[in-house]
């Protein structure tokens, strides 16, 4: 048939391309289930009462050239201007070797957290040259592999302190007036939901308190005033308060290291090793701290392992899911770290090595002191003495300055008092300078920057006691690597450990594996993104704030809400901030009494660990033989809690997968009692243009933006949590103490960054454009459609552990393995690592259920390949009954001792059962090779080792 030039001419390719099943495989797939068609599963499965009648988002569709080309003009309105604001923030060189090899590169970008070790050695031996880069500029003894931003990690610092503190009766934490103000921002609301006084002085008054739990100090004060603060870090000890320094990797690269001068706490931003600014994110903060802390640490440790083999493995350690099983007890409700980018951070710290790091320092350094000689001699006055990058000029003609810094198209930071302040950076060269003193003097003055280096060579701004004299990075790894050929190998070597998008589906439960489209990731290095200091004028952010608003209202429809907030950068942040929304909410209509968080048995550990930093009491409650919420204990509790509950925290589609018929009646019952009702967003892949939140009768939701809405997982983050609200608590989502926009509030921050990890909202952005509003719907229908083949072909030989009412899925199916390993012996571990041999990350396991596997597949799956991980999964289960008959011992078959790993294949072989069987159970064809065997972790804990492994330990 011919068609016409509007059916040609139809821009629909991506929707194409992004969902993996064509209409035959449709076809094939629905007469497997039984479904006539798709209207007719998606009704047999959705509440008809919840259903929309069409796609809320009224957008067509672009192609992805068409909608690049839209966000390009979007992205010109932004202005590049040279900030030299600081606070935090400076411009980077980032390599390019780093930038196409792992920025850019799938292989690194679509992987998942590393709860699989065996599949993840390759980032996870990146992110422990991560943490070695932090315990040899810190000085500490354990470091974690990312916290969210710098300001999260002070409020995460405070709240340490005040659990390892032994001043249990203290209740005030002490902060220097000169940290950075978004810093202090995000400490204000933490302290608040936990109840904390808050001192805010100079640090020298620090001692004329007698009961602080603990105290933050900066290192290099905000303005840029070195300090040494040795002798109140011993004072404030002596006395039992716990002492947290903030600092910057850069400057920690001369001065000497917190942990000498005697902290119990070091944190700061690792931005500027090689992470573009991005109007403010994503960037992964450092955190560190001594022996005697770590089990009290948040976020996430890599450790130093081995494999039952006795070969060097590495894992995540002790806090690897802790807020899942700890719930409210945890030390933080940390999901997502950063790790894309604490690998960025760490690989340039392997290009550059120490030598290079070092040249970089002295030369920022070198520069500012030129620049504050030249000042001075010419008759303007710094503020203060010492300093390593960052000058606080005053200047009678303020006003004048900026002008004339505008005129220059120089952003300086200006609002100290009469004062402006300048940070130099790696970015900086000789004419940056000269434009400087012309913009700061008025005037042209004839400079000989040569002469006036030698002047300034043998001056000592940093005092000799803060110089550092300890060696940092002495590891091989980063004195080997600097050529770009070496690097080059080195990225592809780790690269090749791991298993990402690019080499097999990842089927897990709840965490949505989808395509992570080239088009929608070009954007963020763009330089018209990538360059934006966060707190540059907002008529310099034009083209961000438009994108962000259309994104907002883009996503406020799709979620049927009234407001949206783009701060939280993580999932567990977003919830955070929602219940803090509520608790506002409460607080605004004197009913500060609402304090408890009913949570059903089934959430998201997240929740309760949210619940507990937002200040409140989690009641759990039960749910049924179905797994759904159980209605009567939910009026019980309810009714208990009457006037002191704040609200119910549900998923929906539920943990367990499937559509509760009673959804509304939960949040009718909650708001009968004046609670309020909080929507986990983490399977919103199952709701987008068939249910909202709002329409199902939820007054919040957060949105993970690295599930549902494309940004990639990165090997464990970034992440993006925006949430969306009614109306009436639209004035208490979190706002900014130092940008001001119709898009914020007047509330207290979250994290520091007014729009969160900005650089990459391009990302959903372009998701949603190139989809539109029945592309999403689309995607929604055949990420439940394919998890309904997964489930019908799979349960003859599984249990599925919950179904709806006429025995469908959502959008995931749970397999209940228990009955299995009670027959057999075979554990959900086993078919978990034998999965690697067939070339699979596993499903999920053990959550929601101990004893399960979660399956989630995406709508971006092609039949092909939801056929090769079925037919792995059906292979497996034939394996399970050669044990069960007796052909394989329990204890040497193929599950028990897998994966299996290349070097087995020219080992000696004394198994009861092939190299062949154990190796290539689905054939040679781009076969993937696991690294190491199976790791074991209880050697990990009790032997806790967060430092580069001694190349002589591999060998």
């Amino acid at each position: 048939m011919t068609q016409t030039l509007s059916q040609l001419e139809h821009p629909d390719a991506f929707i194409r391309r992004h969902i993996g099943p064509d209409l035959d495989q449709q076809k094939q797939m629905l007469q497997q289930i039984g479904a006539s068609d798709l209207p007719t599963l998606i009704a047999s499965i959705v509440p008809e009462n919840i259903q929309l009648s069409a796609s809320p988002l009224q957008l067509p569709s672009a192609s992805e050239h068409q909608a690049l080309a839209e966000l390009k003009a979007i992205a010109a309105k932004n202005l590049r201007y040279k900030s030299w604001i600081g606070m935090g923030y400076s411009a980077v060189l980032t390599p390019p070797v780093i930038l196409r090899n792992l920025l850019e590169n799938p292989g690194w970008y679509t992987a998942y957290t590393p709860y699989q070790p065996e599949v993840s050695q390759g980032r996870l031996e990146a992110l422990l040259n991560f943490q070695q880069v932090t315990l040899d500029l810190t000085g500490m003894d354990v470091a974690s592999a990312s916290l969210l931003d710098e300001a999260t990690a002070a409020a995460e610092a405070m709240a340490m302190a005040k659990r390892v503190s032994k001043r249990k009766n203290a209740n005030k934490f002490f902060v220097a007036e000169d940290i950075h103000p978004q810093t202090l921002d995000v400490i204000k609301t933490r302290a608040e939901t936990f109840g904390f006084e808050l001192v805010i002085d100079r640090a020298e008054r620090a001692l004329d308190h007698q009961d602080l739990f603990g105290i933050c100090l900066q290192y290099c004060g905000s303005q840029g005033q070195l300090h040494d603060y040795r002798q109140l870090i011993a004072a404030l000890s002596q006395q039992g308060v716990v002492v947290a320094v903030a600092a910057e990797f850069m400057a920690l690269v001369l001065l000497e290291s917190p942990g000498k001068l005697g902290a119990d706490i070091v944190f700061g931003s690792s931005q500027r090793f090689g992470v573009p600014m991005g109007y403010g994110g994503p960037h992964a903060a450092f955190f560190a701290t001594k022996e005697t802390f770590k089990r009290a640490m948040p976020g996430r440790i890599i450790g130093v392992s081995r494999d039952v083999q006795g070969n060097i493995a590495l894992r995540m350690a002790m806090q690897t899911r802790e807020q899942h099983i700890r719930r409210e007890k945890a030390n933080s409700n940390i999901c997502t770290s950063q790790v894309l980018l604490a690998n960025i951070a760490g690989m340039y710290a392997v290009w550059h090595g120490p030598k290079g790091l070092a040249r970089i320092a002295q030369r920022i350094h070198r520069y500012t002191k030129i620049l504050a000689k030249i000042v001075q001699d010419n008759g303007l006055t710094l503020r203060y003495s010492q300093w390593f990058d960052t000058l606080t000029v005053e200047v009678s003609d303020k006003a004048e300055v900026l002008k004339r810094a505008k005129q220059q198209h120089i952003n300086l930071r200006s609002d100290l008092h009469h004062a402006v302040g300048i940070t130099l950076d790696e970015t900086t060269q000789r004419q940056d300078i000269i434009v400087l003193l012309e913009v700061l003097l008025g005037r042209n003055i004839p400079i000989d920057l040569d002469q006036e280096d030698d002047h300034v060579s043998q001056q000592a701004i940093i005092p000799p006691a803060l110089h550092r004299e300890t060696a940092i990075l002495t590891h091989p790894v980063f004195n080997q690597y600097h050529s770009e050929t070496e690097m080059l190998r080195y990225l592809h070597k780790l690269e090749r450990k791991d298993l990402a998008l690019n080499q097999a589906m990842i089927p897990l439960g709840s965490c949505t594996m989808k395509l992570n489209a080239v088009a929608e990731m070009l954007p963020i290095t763009w330089p018209e993104f990538a360059d934006l200091h966060p707190f540059c004028p907002t008529n310099q952010a034009a083209g961000y704030l438009q994108m962000i608003e259309q994104l907002s209202e883009w996503l406020i429809t799709l979620t049927g809400y009234d407001a949206l907030c783009m701060q939280p950068n993580s999932g567990a942040q977003g919830e955070y901030a929602g219940l803090l929304a509520i608790r506002r909410y409460h607080e605004s209509r004197h009913q500060a009494q609402r304090h408890l968080c009913l949570i059903p048995a089934s959430a998201h550990g997240t929740n309760p660990a949210s619940a507990q930093m937002a200040g409140m009491e989690v009641v759990v409650v039960a749910c049924d033989k179905q797994g759904n919420i159980d209605l009567e204990d939910l009026r019980s509790k309810a009714s208990q809690a009457a006037e002191h509950i704040s609200c119910i925290m549900v998923t929906y589609p539920s943990t367990h997968g499937v559509y509760e018929q009673t959804i509304r009646e939960v949040c009718e019952i909650v708001h009968q009692y004046g609670g309020q009702v909080y929507l986990d967003g983490a399977n919103m892949n199952a709701q987008v243009g068939i249910t909202t939140p709002g329409h199902i009768g939820a007054d919040v939701s957060h949105l993970n933006l690295h599930k549902t809405f494309c940004i990639p997982h990165g090997g464990g983050g970034p992440g993006m949590g925006p949430i969306g609200v009614k109306a009436h608590l639209a004035s208490f989502v979190p706002g900014h103490s130092i940008v001001q926009s119709t898009l914020l509030t007047e509330q207290g921050a979250v994290t520091a960054a007014p729009f969160g990890s900005a650089s990459i909202l391009p990302i959903s952005w372009m998701y949603i454009r190139m989809m539109g509003g029945e592309g999403l719907k689309q995607a929604s229908t055949l990420a439940i459609l394919n998890a309904n083949y997964i489930a019908s072909r799979l349960s003859s030989d599984y249990d599925i552990l919950y179904t709806g009412p006429e025995g469908r899925v959502a959008h995931e199916c749970i397999l209940d393995i228990r009955p299995i390993k009670e027959r057999t012996g075979i554990s959900e571990m086993d078919i978990a690592k034998r999965l690697i041999d067939y070339g699979f990350h596993a499903p999920t396991m053990s959550f929601p259920v101990a004893g399960t596997l979660m399956v989630e597949p995406t709508e971006s799956e092609s039949l092909i390949e939801l056929d090769r991980f079925v037919n792995a999964m059906l292979a497996i289960r034939r394996e399970i009954e050669q044990v069960a008959e007796g052909e394989w011992p329990l204890h040497d078959n193929p599950l028990v001792n897998a994966p299996h790993i290349q070097q087995e294949l020219v080992s000696d072989w004394h198994h009861a059962y092939s190299r062949e069987t154990a190796v290539f159970p689905a054939g040679a064809e781009n076969k993937y090779w696991p690294t190491v065997k199976r790791v074991d972790d209880v050697y990990g804990d009790r032997n806790l080792s967060c430092s580069c492994v001694p190349i002589a330990d591999y060998q």
